[in-house]
């Protein structure tokens, strides 16, 4: 039985999500800049044939949750590629490529 009065257990909270933004927003290119405290991630939508683009999403956040959000990427990277295969990409180096993630 759920005891209202127990203390619930550390570590575990309880996280809500609306509709709008669940549906999420694509992105394929990103910038990204940072001060001496702050870490901002500016996601964009940019069209083929299309100069202009707009910023959907920016994410603004300490250089330590950066850090930890780099390293639950690095390692969800591994799990998918493990499961599905390597990916491959070119960088901005890779020839004519101008569409990706940038920093």
């Amino acid at each position: 039985m759920n005891d209202p009065n127990l203390p619930k257990p550390q570590g575990q909270i309880q996280i809500e999500i609306d509709e709008p933004t669940a549906q999420g927003t694509y992105s394929n290119l990103a910038l990204i800049t940072h001060s001496e405290t702050e870490m901002i991630l500016d996601f964009i939508f940019l069209q083929p044939q299309v100069p202009k683009a707009k910023v959907r999403s920016r994410i603004i956040t300490s250089p330590a949750h950066a850090k930890k959000i780099l390293l639950a990427l690095e390692d969800n990277l591994k799990k998918y590629e493990a499961r599905f295969g390597k990916i491959n990409i070119q960088t901005p180096l890779d020839g004519d490529n101008k569409i990706g993630f940038y920093h």
